[in-house]
């Protein structure tokens, strides 16, 4: 399990991608710390979910506040990402 911290957004995802295989190889993605998201960090969990697929893997996102469910409902992705 990985886990994320803080806001998943326009100004962090660009830090985040160095780390994008070793998040997407854990299986699991922990988003309990994690404060907001914006529409960066929505793609930014999109590309996640993409690499592990392409690796044979079903990324799990557990821990998403409100605020992130929400976000993820709106744009309709609540039925791609695996939320536990």
């Amino acid at each position: 399990m990985s886990n994320l911290i803080g806001a998943l957004s326009f100004s962090t995802v660009p830090q985040l991608l160095s780390q994008a295989e070793q998040l997407s190889a854990a299986g699991t993605l922990d988003l309990s710390s994690v404060t907001r998201a914006d529409s960066a960090g929505i793609s930014f969990l999109l590309e996640l979910n993409r690499r592990a697929q392409a690796n044979g893997i079903q990324l799990r996102i557990a821990g998403a506040n409100e605020q992130v469910r929400s976000l993820l409902k709106f744009f309709g992705l609540d039925g791609i990402l695996a939320l536990v």
